[in-house]
């Protein structure tokens, strides 16, 4: 499987760049807190869809839609904890579409533990 070819994967990597836009604009103060953390998360849900598409098998791939499901969650928090902080106006956009994301990958991995069976 090429995740060059999921659509999941062309919606992460647009989130990615949504997000370094999103947060351009953040406290200097934040620049090595709450702003890389956002953006690192943000980029670990390409990459870890991309690595599991790399394994060599169903079972490791399903692994890391697992924890790109969990960047989809944690990015989510850290968009609602900067709201929080005023440093976002709205972020519900963007979780929005996380939401989404998460629900793709859900199916993604739920398909490929039916491949096993």
């Amino acid at each position: 499987m090429n995740h060059q070819d999921l659509d999941v994967w062309k919606r992460s990597i647009d989130i990615v760049t949504a997000v370094y836009k999103l947060t351009e604009n953040f406290p200097e103060s934040e620049k090595f807190g709450l702003t890389g953390q956002i953006r690192r998360c943000a980029v670990s849900i390409p990459s870890n869809i991309a690595e599991g598409c790399a394994r060599f098998s169903d079972k490791e791939t399903i692994q890391f839609i697992s924890i790109a499901v969990g960047s989809v969650a944690e990015l989510q928090t850290q968009l609602i904890i900067s709201e929080n902080l005023q440093y976002l106006d709205e972020s519900n956009k963007i979780i929005n579409e996380l939401e989404i994301i998460k629900k793709m990958l859900i199916k993604l991995s739920k398909y490929l533990k039916s491949k096993e069976n």
